[in-house]
Order: C-alpha cells, then structure tokens, then sequence
C-alpha cells in the first residue's frame, strides 16, 4: 500500500505534462513527502478543461471499515467505488517518486521508486468524490466541504515485489494513457489497472521519509 509519494515537479512542468488550461491550485511548492490526508495537486476534466487543483489525499472507509483514510483502491469491482470509477470522477496525480517500505528492524525503510534517477513525472490513475465533515489532524482539524481523491493499485511488478509483495500504484506515463484514463469508458479505463514493466521503475533512494532530490522544472 502506497501511503508515502513526492510531487516535486513546478506548476508550470504539471501544466505542459498533463496538457492543462486552468490552473486553480493557488501556489503548490515541491512537496518531496505527502502523506494521506494532505492537500495535493492532482488534474480532472472540469467544464471542458483539464484543471490543476490541490485536494485531500484518502476517502471515507467503508462502513464498518475503521476511520483511516483510503489512500488506495484495488477492488474496483466493489460496489462501494463503482460510482466513483465514471469519467467524471477520475483524475491523474502527479508524482515523480513514491515510496513504499522495506520490512526491516527495528524500524521499516522507506524506499523510493521513480522512473529514473532525473525523477521525471509520471501520474497515478486516481479517483476523487466531494465529501463533508471533519478531515485533518486533532491538532489542525478542517471541517467542511471536501474534495478528496486516492488512486488505484495492482499486483506489483518485479522492481516493488521484493520490497512490497502485495501491490502498487498504478501508474500512468504517456498522453495517450492520461487522456484513456480521464475520458475512455469505465472498461476501457480499467485495462490500465496494471503493473507498470519493470524496466520502466526504479529504486532511486533508501531510508528517509522524504525524496529532496529535485525533479525537472
């Protein structure tokens, strides 16, 4: 399960990547570590334009689930996402490093994976749903008006399985994949909910909780 990843790309290098017209995410620094329940940008269709906007990462569980967000979605069968799989709900999360953990003691390893070492942008293929009440921290709560988006997983491809056996993000590198992923059809979007080849991911760094490396501008 992916609860760690880095979006240190610009603005402006999100906007020429994912072929953006608005741009309504205010400013967005690099963040070299966002972790569920964070503002962060991600990119949907809105009123005919591809639009950059900073939500918050993790849906509400499921009933009966407990109360931590859900960062990642792997049943997509589930009646519980079902609704939220249409075109008009999905959107891409730029990323440029994510991390998942290595079972070490006395404490767990973060390790990094990106597309290579000069951490290029890439996106995961998410889904988002408007929500109320109380999101955040008990020391900063946000209570209000939501929006709130987490991403697909699958099995994981032979670069994360030795670290992570049990999945990763789905990850989406091309205009054709991001533009299939907001607009195709449910079925056809789904054929995307795959590992990504190994040759294309990396491990790109080892043991700390954040990637300072900097991505192309």
């Amino acid at each position: 399960m992916c609860n760690l990843y880095s979006s240190s790309a610009t603005q402006a290098a999100m906007r020429r990547a994912f072929d953006v017209t608005r741009d309504s995410a205010g400013n967005v620094p690099p963040l070299s570590a966002i972790f569920p329940d964070q503002m962060a940008p991600v990119i949907r269709n809105h009123e005919g334009e591809r639009e950059l906007i900073q939500m918050r990462w993790g849906f509400p569980p499921p009933p009966k689930v407990g109360n931590h967000p859900v960062t990642n979605v792997r049943n997509v069968a589930s009646p519980f996402w079902r609704a939220w799989l249409k075109p008009q709900y999905r959107l891409l999360v730029p990323l440029t490093s994510f991390s998942e953990y290595k079972d070490t003691k006395p404490r767990k390893t973060p390790v990094w994976f990106a597309l290579n070492e000069e951490r290029p942008l890439a996106a995961f293929a998410g889904i988002w749903l408007p929500w109320t009440g109380v999101r955040g921290t008990k020391a900063d709560p946000a209570e209000g008006e939501h929006l709130l988006y987490s991403f697909l997983t699958s099995e994981p491809n032979g670069v994360v399985g030795p670290i992570h056996p049990k999945a990763m993000p789905v990850i989406l590198t091309t205009p054709e994949e991001f533009d299939v992923w907001l607009n195709a059809p449910t079925e056809e979007a789904l054929k995307l909910q795959r590992p990504l080849p190994d040759e294309m991911l990396q491990i790109v760094a080892e043991g700390e909780r954040s990637d300072q490396a900097k991505a192309p501008v």
